[in-house]
């Protein structure tokens, strides 16, 4: 569950990455890609106290890499540029045996794709 500034603009922008949507309200959506699934939450429209604090907690994603496994991932990584999608890094081997290169979204999470060596 990511707490998300605008639920519509996050899905749209998980679309592009290419996940497919599962399900999109102006307060919750949940994507996909492959075996792998979001969910976000309009950080503005959670209940009670404890929820409402975590929510609104900034910066969103501190010290939170968000690891999706993808296939083809030099391809994969050119297409996202073809889209002008901005990476924060681009695809680099890992001495932990991961070709892997971040994206962040709207609200800063850090998405990590990667591709076993």
């Amino acid at each position: 569950m990511l707490y998300v500034s605008d639920v519509t603009k996050s899905a749209e922008f998980y679309q592009i990455l290419g996940f497919t949507p599962k399900e999109i309200d102006t307060q919750f959506a949940a994507v996909t890609l492959g075996n792998f699934e979001l969910h976000f939450h309009d950080k503005h429209a959670v209940p009670g106290p404890y929820f409402k604090r975590e929510s609104m907690a900034e910066p969103k994603g501190a010290g939170l890499f968000i690891y999706v496994a993808v296939t083809q991932i030099d391809a994969f990584y050119r297409s996202l540029l073809d889209k002008g999608v901005l990476t924060s890094t681009e695809p680099r081997d890992w001495p932990w045996g991961n070709r892997e290169f971040v994206v962040r979204d709207p609200d800063m999470y850090k998405l990590v794709f990667y591709e076993k060596l």
